[in-house]
């Protein structure tokens, strides 16, 4: 902790040593704002160097488990797909559970009231399945087609059906890399108290520059999770890529209805029963991004307002050290709402520091802005599972602060939303946005 706190203040008075380089005398009032900002940014800039530092020391941990090979064990492995009006991708997600070859698999569909053509698709796609007269590696395929009740009702009626020692959830519109339920399970082994492990899910669908950002947008987010497993504190495991161990969600029960986001909600509620989450960078889902700006304005409401509710539901595991870890209760979380706060702040912010750039004549904070985050996306560009796949968005790092802003003013928007819609007490229904799959997009192999 000591050099953690070190460190903090090295790269603070880096940052504040920029800030001083005026070329023209400011005026004191300018000057006191310009230390109030400092200052009220300090703890996204402790949990910044916190991670950074945590993220770097489980790229070197990883390599522990790269080198273990084969599982020593094949336990049985339930995937589910839960699936509503998903015509569009759902045999190409089926078959990519299908092509992992994993030896103990059982793949469980829960079309959830469709009115698209989605039940059909998914029944011949099993009659071709059980039509193969020998196939020593074929997966025990369970379909549920059940009427409209949303996706946490879908996911637990699912595990009502399934018989694996671990579950892994996929969204209807991915595509699993052929050893990501290896990789996914590598990281349980050894510890019985391990209840959950997310995937590393990536944009597979490059062909707009929405799609562009988005896959820039991931490679940079999920970078993170690195630290927060190194704390085994992973908050965020989302359903399109998330592993579980089943006698945990036994445990902890099923999946909340009265939370869109039902997937951060099992999350936060496995870590408050005292488990741990990991992540596992090397097991890799493809996801369709939204390829159009209202798309993406409905997934981010959901995955706001979601997250706002699970924050007031586990709102006890704030600065609480007794149900978890330090690293989450008293800087993850508490920060993760600041950053919230900020959000609402931001576009005051912006408009303050580029004043104070003009005025100033000092562009020297601008230039580490751009230099540092060019370097750290380069970073995890080098050391992602997929790093080929992400060359195309190589030359985009020295922009990458400016596309970020798209990103913000999306998420300030659904923010906005997600605040009104709690004011009102209104709920969220599960949100769809037009898809044209993943199958025209070069995925790379194992």
């Amino acid at each position: 902790m000591a050099i953690v706190i070190l460190l903090y203040l090295i790269t603070g008075a880096a940052v504040f040593f920029a800030f001083n380089l005026d070329a023209k005398p400011l005026n004191e009032e300018l000057l006191q704002w310009r230390t109030a900002v400092f200052i009220m940014l300090a703890p996204i800039t402790l949990k910044f160097v916190v991670q950074l530092i945590a993220a770097a020391l489980h790229v070197f941990k990883q390599r522990h488990y790269r080198s273990q090979g084969l599982l020593e064990r094949t336990p049985r492995v339930s995937v589910i797909v839960p699936a509503w009006n998903e015509e569009v991708g759902i045999i190409s997600t089926l078959q990519s559970v299908i092509d992992t070859r994993y030896g103990n698999l059982e793949l469980v569909v829960v079309n959830d009231g469709s009115t698209d053509s989605t039940h059909t698709l998914i029944s011949d796609f099993i009659a071709r399945h059980d039509a193969l007269v020998f196939d020593a590696q074929k997966a025990n395929i369970v379909y549920l087609n059940l009427v409209n009740g949303g996706k946490a009702n879908a996911m637990n009626q699912a595990l009502q059906q399934v018989s694996g020692e671990f579950i892994i959830t996929l969204d209807a519109d991915s595509y699993m890399d052929p050893q990501a339920i290896v990789n996914l399970l590598k990281q349980f082994d050894g510890d019985d108290q391990i209840g959950a492990v997310a995937g590393n899910v990536i944009v597979g669908n490059r062909t707009k520059p929405i799609a562009l950002l988005q896959q820039l947008e991931y490679v940079y987010g999920f970078f993170f999770k690195r630290a927060d497993a190194m704390f085994n504190s992973v908050y965020v495991i989302g359903g399109a890529a998330a592993a579980y161990r089943k006698s945990v969600l036994d445990i902890v029960g099923n999946f909340d209805h009265g939370i869109i986001t039902e997937d951060i909600e099992m999350s936060m509620r496995i870590l408050a029963h005292g488990y741990k989450t990991r992540y596992a960078p090397d097991a890799v889902v493809f996801t369709e991004g939204p390829s159009e700006w209202k798309g993406l304005g409905k997934q981010r409401l959901r995955w706001k307002f979601g997250r706002l509710l699970t924050f007031i539901k586990h709102k006890s595991m704030f600065f609480n050290v007794s149900k978890a870890n330090a690293y989450l209760t008293c800087l993850l979380l508490p920060v993760a709402v600041f950053v919230e706060v900020v959000l609402l702040l931001q576009p005051l912010l912006m408009a303050f520091f580029y004043t104070y750039l003009l005025l100033s004549q000092n562009f020297m904070p601008l230039l580490v802005l751009i230099g540092s985050m060019s370097a750290l996306v380069l970073l995890q560009i080098s050391i992602d599972a997929k790093s080929h796949f992400h060359r195309n968005i190589v030359i985009l790092a020295p922009i990458a602060w400016i596309m970020m802003y798209a990103i913000d003013w999306v998420e300030f928007k659904a923010l906005c939303r997600s605040l009104k819609k709690l004011v009102r007490r209104q709920t969220l229904e599960w949100q769809v946005w037009q898809r044209v799959g993943l199958g025209n997009n070069k995925l790379p192999q194992a």
